[in-house]
């Protein structure tokens, strides 16, 4: 009976453990990818820091607050070039509509007289300029949420390096896992979290910086500002970059620069769509040996999660999810009960 009890006492505690576990992750769930992001700046740096505090006696606070200005300036510079380049374009599609609804028509016209078909009609064009306009609120939401979990995602981090460990001990007590498991967990942790938020991003400079060069041999006006949007298109799953070099291609061959136009399509399908591949054998390897297909899926439910912070918090998700079944397999064949699935031993 006292057994029973317990037992009872038990289930009722984790069902109030879990029911505000829910909670708090419901009405949490739009600043999820801040602490997700300090999580993974924490791992990042807490070996380099670790070696600052212990051996070089640096003081914790003031070395947390070094590491938050340099990730200021790094993740700052990226979104001061898209607001220095995109900005102005995105404010004179605001302020003379005219001027863009024009050139859009004297494009559309010019790829009806080469090709036979006309890609922007009078009602595409009239519902483009409405959903821009519509999209302009949409786009504020956006940047304040983006702002305010980078925020958070510093604030955390602060307190997550100065009291790393202590919470590193924490979580080590409270894991259901043996100490091998939890060794196994920590250290592809490190390698999901360094191929991912470092090789995601450093995979689409790569393709930006390519892009660039092929814009500006072959003679693209504002070169820079459509090598930037190539680094961002290069981590959409299938499209990528094409989203910008195949445009730009029909338009040189449409505004009767033909050999510029064949030049960059050449380029771009031997160059640019390749340079994703020789990169994740060369350098991305040498950081963490990801499959394309977890980037792909990942990438996919990160954008339907998070938003932009899902591009790197997706793929983190998807390889989560398959060494939590490689560390399922490890825990109960282990211990004696057969897991879902079991092979046959060879006699």
């Amino acid at each position: 009976m006292v057994s029973f009890n317990n037992r009872l006492r038990q289930i009722i505690l984790l069902a109030v453990i879990l029911l505000l576990g829910i909670l708090l992750i419901k009405h949490f769930y739009v600043f999820l990818p801040g602490v997700l992001g300090a999580i993974t700046l924490y791992i990042l740096s807490r070996e380099f820091y670790c070696k600052l505090i212990d051996k070089k006696r640096w003081r914790p606070g003031w070395t947390a607050l070094l590491y938050i200005i340099f990730y200021i300036i790094i993740i700052g510079l990226p979104v001061y070039f898209a607001i220095v380049l995109v900005s102005p374009k995105l404010t004179a599609l605001l302020n003379n509509p005219v001027e863009i609804i024009l050139a859009l028509k004297t494009f559309s016209a010019k790829i009806q007289d080469a090709t036979g078909f006309e890609p922007f009609s009078e009602e595409n064009i009239k519902a483009f300029s409405q959903k821009v306009a519509n999209s302009v609120p949409k786009m504020l939401g956006v940047t304040v949420n983006l702002i305010t979990n980078l925020l958070i995602m510093f604030f955390v981090l602060y307190y997550m390096l100065i009291h790393g460990k202590k919470t590193e001990s924490f979580l080590n007590g409270i894991i259901p896992l043996r100490k091998k498991n939890l060794s196994m967990l920590g250290t592809e942790t490190k390698v999901m979290i360094k191929a991912n938020a470092i090789g995601i991003p450093l995979l689409a400079i790569i393709q930006g910086v390519v892009g660039l060069l092929g814009y500006w041999i072959f003679g693209v006006k504002e070169f820079a500002l459509w090598g930037f949007i190539t680094g961002v298109c290069s981590v959409i799953p299938v499209v990528g970059t094409a989203l910008v070099w195949l445009p730009l291609t029909v338009y040189l061959f449409a505004s009767g620069n033909t050999w510029q136009g064949f030049g960059l399509g050449l380029y771009s399908v031997i160059v640019l769509s390749n340079i994703d591949y020789i990169a994740r054998i060369t350098v991305l390897k040498k950081i963490g040996d990801v499959h394309p297909l977890i980037t792909i899926i990942g990438v996919i439910v990160g954008l339907s999660m998070f938003g932009f912070l899902g591009l790197i918090f997706g793929p983190l998700l998807i390889s989560y999810f398959i060494l939590l079944v490689k560390i399922y397999r490890n825990e109960f064949n282990a211990t004696g009960i057969t897991p879902l699935h079991t092979e046959k031993s060879e006699p």
